[in-house]
């Protein structure tokens, strides 16, 4: 392959790789045998405002490069161009007799940036809806489980069994379980344990099947 034949194939797969991810991903060819590196071709330009002949990197730096980085691959590389867009940059090498070329790749991924600003912002929320629901702790469930010992019409300290099971039916009738922590404070307000508040709520269950 002769450098006019390598300049051909790099230059058909950046106009084809640019085609490929559209506008915000330039693609160009450069003269990696010039320390200045000058584009040979570039597609989607507008991603770095370069054109062919300008020897300007896309950090925006007209610095010659070291003879390590006219041979070395980059791949998958942060950059941020002058103008603040963020770009992934990707540089492959072709060489062969009298020539040394590259492909280099720059995708412009700011606008996924913002998106997903906005994402993250629309799935945001300050709380859960059943914690707002307590108003400031326990008061609602609190409020909930006094409106069910009255219901039943004796103290805390007078439930039997039965008593305990209507007002455990009350609750859960009022969806007072789907709160959070709502086992372990409605046990110790009727003086039992958890094991018994979940065992009383299995019973509820199992008298409601069929």
């Amino acid at each position: 392959m002769d450098r006019d034949e390598a300049f051909e194939f790099l230059d058909r797969t950046a106009r084809g790789i640019a085609e490929m991810f559209g506008s915000s991903c330039e693609t160009l060819v450069h003269d990696m045998g010039d320390p200045s590196h000058p584009i040979l071709s570039i597609y989607n330009g507008h991603v770095s405002g370069r054109e062919v002949g300008s020897t300007m990197d896309i950090l925006g730096s007209v610095r010659e490069l070291d003879q390590d980085a006219l041979v070395t691959d980059f791949v998958n590389l942060y950059a941020t161009t002058p103008a603040g867009q963020q770009i992934k940059s990707s540089t492959f090498h072709l060489i062969g007799e009298g020539y040394n070329l590259a492909l280099g790749i720059n995708f412009d991924y700011s606008s996924l940036v913002y998106a997903n600003r906005i994402l993250v912002d629309l799935m945001s929320a300050q709380a859960d809806l059943q914690s707002a629901m307590w108003r400031g702790g326990e008061s609602g469930l609190n409020d909930l489980l006094d409106e069910c010992i009255s219901a039943v019409g004796k103290p805390v300290n007078a439930l039997n069994k039965r008593d305990r099971m209507r007002i455990i039916a009350l609750l859960d009738q009022k969806n007072a379980f789907s709160y959070r922590k709502s086992v372990p404070f409605v046990a110790k307000r009727l003086q039992v344990s958890r094991y018994t508040v979940y065992k009383y709520l299995g019973e509820l269950t199992g008298e409601a099947a069929p």
